[in-house]
């Protein structure tokens, strides 16, 4: 039904009615025009709304206590009040005594009015009168002044509230839990959702700009965003849309950091979800949660998955004792056949990322599934320049950081690691109530990162004066070998799991080593007991580490390297591998126990010689040794142009 309104004009000339209907129109246009501007208030005020939440079961719990508390607080209200209440002899007598003036019968209540104006009440039998109490003490109800008060009415309307009550009570609380049932079963029928995020245009900050070092997967993913937002430039030669792009390498190399890269690149819709929100207890919930995935894709297309972590679903099938039924062996099924199926998924791309590539099925890994799979390594140096500039963004940092030996001194970090360091530079900086973040802030954050926080031992004289020389052997030993890189820090300050550390970074990133290189690698790490031998005349548990190492080089050397007298020749377990490190071949060493006599002496060949060497070494700097074991006596730690104002410069090495 629609409001009509009347309205009774008396109009002398038949011309005027259209002007009167024009004029009419356009005042109802104002009308509607100040509601809109006045929020449907009075004078343009805007409207207020106050929205309450009601919570049915706090009410129902606030109804129930209320209803066993009531009789509770009348009884102890009526306690309070014993002092003015009678018993029914002592009011009869009252009565009788002519002490009172007037009396009110309120149903079994007897109300008594005192001569004095003293109010008291009684009660009486439910079948005892007045009249019949009045007869008992020989009174008629002439010889006093009494009325009688109706309460059928308030009596009939508590017992129907007592009876109604209880049945308004049960049936709300019925009622909630019929509602309560319904969304349990709504819930139990949306386990087969997917949980994705989506992520719209403009919801994303992280762009391409904001990645560095993965210079080639970020041009591969550029291409994919760019073939979504002009896909005509591509089919016009023929081209079709890459089905999926797999990024696998090293934790903390980038791998998320790119996929949010392209959610805030793409101009289309973007999901997001992890490789372990489609398992669920219930088996056949991950298929579905692909399904729906897909799904939804597809119908927002050109969009782009992002799923993460693939490992989880992405196993390969018949490893292990589990059967067919597997819940992750359907999830994968289920992502093969929406991937690459008899149902065609164009403008949908799949990007997925994972630390395990050895672990992925290969019915995932071939084309037409993942078209592209994109290797992340660690960053170069210009790649650790780029990242340490945007993670820099933001932060107060003096004047003159070298930010090129910075680089030089995180070989070997990944992105993660680097913002790491200068988030801890950062709170170092904090901690110390500086303003600014100074270049040993960034270097003890290095150090920590890489080494672990430092810790306070309790420690002897005799313990540091052997950990000082033991280091200090080390420096000696790699300072004084031409192919060694030059000595960045010296410290014996406990971390981690040991008592000290002498860091020797790369001065470049190598992609080979030399024979050269790794003979003058073993002898540096005999420097300490070399030191230890010449300064205590005692051999110490300290350098069981470094023995352990240079061992595991010198074996390399002999049985991988083929560095050895015994030549070219590999004696160690035959295997192979494809690019994701899987391995497609091993077989064990199958070496002659003549053949191995002989690897044992060419390894202690090597290490012997190169234990010789640094003996001599050590002996022939041992005034400086003690200079260097002095001064880190005293401030535990030493840098690069400290350490070379005791030893002097070091030679170019090749």
């Amino acid at each position: 039904m629609f409001p009509i309104k009347f309205k009774f004009i008396k109009i002398k000339n038949p011309k005027d009615l259209e002007k009167i209907v024009q004029k009419d129109q356009k005042d109802e246009e104002k009308k509607e025009k100040n509601k809109v501007k006045g929020g449907n208030g009075k004078n343009g005020k805007k409207r207020v709304e106050l929205k309450v939440k009601i919570n049915l079961w706090k009410i129902l719990i606030a109804v129930m206590l209320f209803i066993f508390i009531a009789p509770f607080l009348l009884s102890v209200f009526e306690i309070a009040n014993t002092t003015q209440k009678l018993d029914i002899s002592q009011a009869l007598s009252d009565i009788k005594d002519e002490k009172v003036k007037e009396v009110i019968v309120q149903d079994n209540k007897l109300v008594l009015t005192y001569q004095d104006g003293t109010i008291k009440t009684t009660t009486k039998e439910p079948t005892d009168t007045l009249s019949s109490l009045l007869e008992k003490i020989g009174k008629e109800p002439s010889d006093i002044k009494y009325s009688v008060v109706d309460q059928s009415l308030s009596k009939s309307f508590g017992d129907i509230l007592g009876i109604l009550l209880p049945v308004v009570l049960f049936g709300v609380i019925f009622f909630v839990i019929m509602r309560a049932q319904n969304k349990s079963a709504q819930d139990i029928f949306s386990f087969g959702r997917s949980k994705a995020k989506l992520f719209s245009k403009g919801k994303q900050d992280t762009t391409f700009a904001d990645v560095a070092g993965v210079d080639d997967a970020k041009k591969e993913l550029i291409e994919i965003v760019d073939f979504l937002k002009n896909p005509a430039k591509y089919r016009k030669i023929g081209a079709r849309t890459p089905k999926g792009v797999l990024l696998f390498g090293p934790a903390g190399v980038g791998k998320t950091l790119l996929a949010r890269a392209v959610a805030g690149e793409a101009a289309v819709p973007f999901f997001s979800m992890a490789g372990s929100e489609f398992m669920e207890m219930l088996v056949g919930v991950g298929a579905s949660r692909v399904r729906d995935l897909f799904g939804t894709a597809k119908a927002q297309n050109p969009s782009i998955i992002f799923i993460d972590e693939i490992d989880a679903i992405g196993r390969q099938r018949g490893r292990g004792f589990v059967g067919g039924h597997d819940e992750r062996e359907q999830t994968l099924n289920q992502i093969l056949v929406e991937m690459d199926g008899f149902t065609p998924n164009d403008n949908v791309v799949v990007i997925a990322a994972t630390n395990r590539g050895d672990l992925l099925d290969p019915a995932l890994l071939r084309p037409g599934r993942f078209d592209r799979r994109v290797m992340l390594d660690m960053p170069d140096k210009d790649g650790r320049l780029a990242i340490l500039k945007i993670h820099a963004k933001g932060k107060k940092f003096v004047e003159h950081i070298n930010w090129e030996k910075i680089a030089d001194s995180t070989v070997g970090f990944s992105g993660a690691d680097i913002e790491n360091m200068l988030n801890e530079a950062a709170i170092l900086a904090a901690r110390d109530n500086k303003e600014t973040i100074e270049q040993n802030d960034i270097d003890e954050a290095a150090t920590k990162v890489k080494l672990g926080p430092a810790k306070r031992r309790l420690q002897s004289e005799e313990d540091k004066k052997i950990t000082a020389y033991h280091e200090a052997g080390h420096a000696i030993v790699t300072h004084f070998l031409f192919h060694m890189d030059p000595v960045q820090r010296i410290s014996i300050v406990a971390r981690g799991m040991s008592l000290g550390h002498t860091l020797i970074p790369p001065a470049a990133d190598r992609t080979h080593e030399t024979k050269s290189r790794i003979g003058e690698q073993i002898t540096a790490m005999l420097g300490g007991r070399a030191a230890e031998e010449l300064i205590f005349k005692e051999m110490t548990s300290g350098a069981s580490n470094d023995i352990e190492q240079a061992t595991r080089l010198a074996r390399a050397m002999v049985v991988e390297f083929g560095m050895s007298a015994l030549g070219p020749i590999n004696l160690g377990p035959q295997y192979d591998s494809d690019e994701m490190g899987k391995a497609m071949f091993y077989e064990p060493a199958q070496i002659s126990p003549a053949m191995l006599e002989k690897v044992d002496g060419e390894i202690k060949k090597i290490v012997d010689a190169s234990y010789k060497e640094a003996v001599a070494l050590v002996k022939k700097n041992k005034i400086k040794l003690d200079r260097v074991a002095e001064e880190l006596l005293k401030t535990e730690t030493l840098d690069r142009e400290g350490f070379e104002k005791i030893v002097g410069n070091k030679s170019k090495s090749k």
